[in-house]
């Protein structure tokens, strides 16, 4: 089996191709599914495990395979799954084999590898995809160690190094941007599109402003509602965009829509509408939740998840000493999991010699009880017995000494006289 990961992020693909990459959660365990019935095509034999982690900032599936060039295999099943062309998708992934797959593993769940820097959701993201995978059939012996690993890693890196500290969230990043079109955010009407996490961690962070009102927008009126309460504010349909959109001077969305919940069409007649004021809006979804032409507009300040992060990157330098940190701590324990993954790759070769040993065992045992039965002397028949097993277990190294030349004799003779120095 060789463990690998396979994907891209927010590094690598600019947010109009990760977005053709994305699963919500509910088309992942089809895509485990189907990675692994790509891998069984490719090799009869089976067994292959997978587990795929989609976010807003990457996709990437993690994989343990044993057929042939597993790397190429998965980045193609990638494009093939996505519809894409291999060529155009292949300079923005990243492949990665054996222990570099582990330790960007181990890097994505504590943060190292986020757009905010030691930022704590990808952990619950990674865990999701983990169960869904599960769930799916995707997990085995390898991807289960090494998910459960990168969490205990995350959790070691999260409570000895300062590695979340002073960290700019994107939803902050979305109020220090509103800023610059807007002197008071107190004087706004801001609306919330979707109900999810980053939206409530973003009404978080605009309710600490005051605006003039917060609406919140989303298919399931209940969990809007609920949410919208917790502001003071509002909840209206998504259905009610069309008629409402012209009131709102800040707009936040993240959806898991597939396709733009708002078009041109409708932030042009908004605008009007308006009367030309000036509308910042921020989607962080990916895919993404308002068509990118609506940043061709005049009055309206479009930024994407990728725009935030350019502003989050800010005052990672008073963080360099914290990531150093936790790159060693990181790099000790990527050790300790191929050392796992050595252990794991030796175990056919004990059962075989303990198989084996357990044959020569039985062989004896049974010769000796067919002597005791016709009455030899017990003394014959343990020192019978005790030869019969040496003899044994010496042909194999015995033959092999005798067959090997050269350099492979040398190590043998060394190596044997270490193997049957046994305690006394």
């Amino acid at each position: 089996m060789q463990l690998l990961a396979v994907g891209l992020n927010h590094t690598t693909a600019p947010v109009s191709l990760r977005e053709q990459l994305a699963l919500a959660p509910d088309q992942l365990g089809q895509a485990v599914q189907a990675a692994r019935g790509w891998f069984a095509r490719i090799d009869a034999r089976g067994g292959d495990e997978a587990a795929i982690l989609s976010t807003c900032n990457r996709t990437e599936m993690y994989a343990a395979s044993d057929v042939a060039n597993p790397l190429d295999a998965s980045a193609h099943f990638l494009a093939d799954y996505h519809k894409l062309n291999f060529a155009e998708l292949r300079p923005h992934l990243y492949m990665l084999p054996h222990d570099a797959a582990v330790r960007h593993a181990f890097r994505v769940a504590s943060g190292l590898d986020s757009m905010v820097l030691g930022e704590p959701q990808i952990l619950g993201q990674m865990k999701d995809a983990m169960r869904l995978a599960d769930e799916a059939g995707g997990l085995g012996t390898y991807l289960h160690q090494l998910f459960q690993r990168s969490f205990s890693v995350a959790k070691e890196v999260r409570s000895t190094t300062e590695i979340g500290a002073h960290s700019v969230s994107m939803a902050a990043a979305a109020v220090r941007l509103s800023q610059r079109i807007f002197d008071k955010i107190s004087d706004q009407n801001v609306l919330f599109i979707g109900a999810g996490e980053m939206i409530e961690l973003c009404a978080t962070h605009f309710a600490a402003q005051n605006p003039k009102n917060i609406t919140i927008a989303n298919r399931t009126m209940e969990r809007g509602e609920t949410l919208a309460h917790r502001f003071n504010g509002r909840a209206i349909r998504l259905a009610a965009l069309p008629e409402q959109l012209a009131q709102f001077d800040i707009v936040i969305s993240c959806t898991a829509s597939s396709l733009p919940l708002i078009g041109l069409g409708l932030v042009e007649r908004a605008i009007k509408a308006r009367r030309h004021k000036p509308m910042f809006m921020v989607d962080l979804a990916v895919p993404r939740d308002i068509e990118a032409e609506v940043g061709r507009l005049d009055d309206v300040f479009l930024y994407t998840v990728d725009d935030l992060g350019q502003v989050v990157q800010t005052g990672l330098e008073s963080r360099q000493a914290a990531v150093a940190q936790a790159e060693a701590i990181i790099e000790t324990r990527v050790q300790s999991f191929m050392h796992w993954i050595d252990d794991r790759a030796m175990v056919p070769v004990i059962q075989d010699l303990q198989e084996n040993s357990e044959a020569m065992r039985l062989f004896e045992l049974e010769r000796a009880k067919k002597m005791l039965a016709r009455g030899d002397d017990v003394d014959a028949v343990l020192d019978a017995l005790s030869k019969g097993l040496t003899a044994k277990f010496l042909h194999g190294p015995q033959q092999a000494l005798h067959r090997a030349q050269g350099d492979e004799r040398a190590r043998l003779a060394t190596l044997l006289p270490q193997l049957f120095r046994g305690r006394r």
